[in-house]
């Protein structure tokens, strides 16, 4: 008998085909920032904080968060 795992075998996928975002190889998770707008907008302002509108910028400073460009985690 030959030594071979056929644990996966049947459901491999290319990882290259992989959306950026979930890493889903076969639709997108509920989650993914590639469907779902708010949660791109999410991930945009961690990236570009610029990108915050002034209406978040009002309620993180009511909630007292300090929301910079310069601001980096430790």
């Amino acid at each position: 008998m030959n030594n071979i795992d056929f644990t996966h075998h049947h459901n491999q996928h290319n990882i290259a085909t992989a959306c950026p975002n979930c890493l889903s190889t076969h639709g997108h998770e509920p989650w993914c920032a590639s469907c779902v707008p708010t949660v791109q907008y999410a991930f945009d302002i961690l990236s570009e904080p610029r990108k915050l509108t002034l209406g978040d910028a009002l309620i993180l400073h009511s909630l007292g968060v300090t929301w910079s460009e310069t601001a980096r985690l430790p």
